[in-house]
């Protein structure tokens, strides 16, 4: 099974390239669930890592509904990840309804293209789950679909994860769970969920939190579970 953590700083980067993680998902402003990160930092990353790195792309944290501007300057991002060499984008937009926006998820992946795509955590605050995944079947380049089965911790919200998983099947996507995970009681969601991918951001870190380091104890008591 795959690891990925969050990466918000260059430490961050090195420290979970060389403790073993599997992919690196790099954001910043956690506060605000994720932004993306400036290219100097992108390109510090992708120049240091031993392992593939995808970058978050959203211009603002209001909401997942992008007007056009914002959907240029999400363009303009992807243009520049390409060239700086990362290995893909974590990307996701929803109308006001709370739908994909497909007009909006096609811009972005005609720039993507030959990149490595996750659809990010939109799903978590979209009016319906499996609606959100059968337009999401429509897009052969979305590789995964990062969720917490709700906008509570993936351990609050099991029953929705394992119906997404069973849904996604038959299809090219594989549901990743993520958010609120913990080192010390993964083991447990683990032996329920069993997902192919998993995704871990303030868990690996001390005291559970994004303002500490990564460390190494606790991607090694992941690890080990998944051995």
């Amino acid at each position: 099974m795959l690891l990925e953590v969050i990466a918000t700083n260059i430490r961050d980067v090195k420290a979970a390239s060389d403790y073993g993680a599997d992919r690196i998902e790099l954001c910043v402003g956690m506060k605000e669930d994720g932004v993306t990160p400036s290219f100097g930092l992108i390109e510090s990353a992708v120049e240091i890592s031993k392992i593939p790195i995808n970058v978050i792309i959203r211009s603002h944290v209001q909401s997942f509904f992008y007007e056009s501007l914002e959907v240029d300057t999400m363009v303009r991002d992807i243009r520049m990840v390409r060239k700086l060499g990362a290995n893909g984008v974590v990307i996701g937009a929803l109308t006001e309804e709370g739908r994909v926006d497909v007009e909006v998820m096609k811009r972005l992946l005609e720039e993507a293209e030959g990149l490595d795509i996750t659809f990010h955590r939109a799903i978590d605050f979209s009016r319906d789950f499996e609606e959100t995944l059968e337009a999401l079947t429509e897009f052969k380049q979305v590789k995964r679909i990062l969720t917490a089965g709700g906008r509570k911790p993936a351990t609050e919200s099991v029953p929705m994860i394992k119906k997404l998983m069973e849904l996604a099947e038959n299809t090219h996507l594989t549901i990743m769970p993520g958010y609120g995970l913990r080192a010390e009681t993964f083991n447990e969601f683990y032996d329920e969920v069993s997902p192919k991918e998993i995704h871990f951001g303030s868990g690996v870190r001390e005291e559970n939190s994004f303002m500490n380091p990564i460390e190494r104890a606790k991607i090694d008591r992941i690890k080990q579970v998944l051995a």
